[in-house]
């Protein structure tokens, strides 16, 4: 089968499609013919090498922590009913792969009304979106930023932000992305690459931010005494620091992502419910075919991506 390879830090350019040995599931395993892969930010900041404090990995590896396909093999000890489900896979690495070795724990199984590519946007990006609004609890009639608005877990923010009654500002950078995050529900929409926009925004109850640096500092300038920011990526800077944010401000920094590992399935499986009853609508902005998973990070990189970005097998 083919993998992707990350044979040492650096840039997409070390993303390298590599043919190993088909696997086989050992006792209390399964097998997973992968029909799509997740790509995440994070997945290039680690290849770059600059996130080793949190997620440490040593090349060579094969990236990815999340696929969707169909069980094909069970080893012993396997329930036998796994044998042909369509599952997502959450794994602990090489999900850039033909095929996955996972265990039932690690399954979830797609409910019907929702597709492979749906489900897999789901997986993390939909678990990690319902954790941070939760932990945040935002309240029917408060201003809610969101940035960026037009990513995989931005657009998935800006519609439970709507549901709960919140009046939702979502940042994001061009003119079709904004477009696209008005029409999941934000009341009103700013472009954060043109100059003045944190001064059109105005104070803001809840800022969640998934960009740092500059515009994730500025983000965090517009939260009113008494609010909440909400730091869960950083795709466009370092991110932002607990004690970077006003006192009179409550702050989640980005080490708020380890606690949510408790629990991850079943929120991704409420999500997967809300999907299945169009409650919530997930945004697949790009694909690419895996040997092309190079790609696929540049785009990233290069904050050309909107909605979650995926890799078709």
């Amino acid at each position: 089968m083919r993998v992707i390879e990350v044979e040492r830090f650096g840039g997409p350019e070390v993303l390298r499609v590599k043919t190993v040995p088909d696997p086989h599931p050992g006792p209390g395993q399964v097998v997973i013919e992968v029909k799509v892969a997740g790509v995440l930010s994070i997945d290039t900041v680690i290849r770059r090498g600059e996130a080793g404090h949190l997620f440490p990995v040593t090349p060579p590896y094969v990236p990815g922590v999340g696929a969707a396909g169909q069980v094909t093999e069970i080893g012993e000890g396997v329930d036998p009913s796994w044998c042909g489900e369509w599952v997502l896979a959450d794994v602990d690495g090489g999900g850039y792969a033909e095929q996955v070795v996972a265990t039932p724990d690690q399954l979830i199984r797609i409910p019907a009304g929702v597709g492979l590519r749906e489900a897999m946007a789901l997986l993390h990006d939909g678990s990690t979106a319902l954790a941070v609004f939760e932990r945040v609890a935002v309240q029917r009639g408060e201003r809610v930023l969101v940035q960026p608005a037009g990513g995989g877990l931005g657009s998935l923010l800006v519609q439970l932000a709507h549901a709960a009654g919140a009046w939702v500002i979502g940042a994001a950078r061009g003119a079709e992305k904004l477009e696209t995050v008005r029409a999941l529900g934000a009341d009103a929409v700013v472009d954060y690459s043109e100059p003045g926009w944190a001064s059109r925004v105005g104070p803001v109850d809840v800022a969640f931010d998934g960009v740092g640096g500059d515009l994730g500092r500025a983000a965090a300038e517009l939260v009113v005494p008494g609010g909440r920011y909400s730091s869960y990526g950083w795709a466009g800077g370092a991110p932002v620091a607990v004690d970077e944010v006003k006192p009179d401000v409550t702050a989640y920094g980005l080490e708020q992502l380890h606690d949510y590992a408790p629990g991850r399935h079943d929120r991704a499986e409420r999500m997967l419910r809300l999907a299945a009853r169009g409650a919530v609508r997930t945004v697949i902005g790009q694909t690419f075919p895996l040997t092309h998973a190079a790609d696929a990070h540049r785009a990233l990189e290069d904050r050309a991506a909107k909605g979650k970005t995926l890799l078709l097998i």
